[in-house]
């Protein structure tokens, strides 16, 4: 008994030393509840998606009306100022609503005069407002569409990860706000791990992995969260 307890303590010691020598902590085991960071500047960076999906320019619409397939229309982007056009009604504001809520606007519009009690069905074909940047120290960077819901994580996938100079707990994210534009800093081992927010993404935002290629302005903002959390000049980006 009491050699294998000598041996039994000797593999433990070792499991952690060599725990202690990776790169990265062990996985936490069970239910995480990491927090978005407010030295970091993510209070504005949410870690859950919104239950409906609220409809924004360039996204693609087919719209149906039962029995009445002259009414129906198969594909049509969102205008850039948010409006559609539908057979009999007109120009109808799609921007800022749900499927749901837009099909009832638009039974309600063809109801007064044109079609007997109207039922009408609302789909997202493409969700092409969708876009983020991935720049920095990731394999492949570019622009890429993403669906709704998708996490910082995805994007950093979607450009084939990082490269093997990446400063992973240097992973900024810029989201343009009515403000200006807003930044936050992300460390993606920690995400990895579950141990940090992996925040869902927005059309717009703008992913670098790693600092060193932003100017030196920016380095040191970011360094300095968060004492600069909105900024309204965009010269420097």
């Amino acid at each position: 008994m009491g050699g294998r307890f000598i041996v039994n303590a000797a593999v433990a010691a070792l499991l952690l030393g060599l725990s202690a020598c990776g790169q990265t902590p062990a996985p936490a085991v069970g239910t995480l509840a990491a927090q978005p960071s407010e030295a970091d500047n993510q209070s504005s960076f949410a870690d859950a998606a919104p239950a409906d999906y609220r409809l924004l320019p360039t996204d693609t619409i087919s719209i149906t009306v039962f029995r009445e397939p002259d009414l129906s229309i198969a594909d049509t982007p969102i205008g850039a100022d948010g409006m559609i056009a539908v057979p009999l009604v007109g120009a109808i504001r799609a921007e800022g609503m749900t499927t749901g809520e837009l099909a009832a606007k638009i039974e309600s519009a063809l109801g007064h005069g044109y079609v007997n009690n109207p039922k009408v069905a609302v789909n997202i074909k493409q969700y092409t407002s969708h876009r983020v940047t991935v720049e920095g120290a990731v394999k492949k960077p570019g622009v890429y569409p993403f669906v709704p819901g998708s996490r910082l994580s995805a994007a950093i996938a979607l450009a084939e990860g990082p490269d093997e100079i990446a400063k992973l707990d240097q992973v900024a994210v810029f989201r343009p706000v009515p403000e200006g534009i807003t930044v936050a800093k992300f460390d993606y081992r920690a995400m990895q791990q579950g141990t940090s927010i992996d925040p869902v993404l927005k059309p717009g935002d703008r992913v670098v992995v790693g600092t060193s290629g932003l100017s030196r302005f920016w380095q040191q903002t970011i360094r300095a969260l968060p004492s600069f959390a909105v900024f309204t000049q965009l010269n420097n980006l």
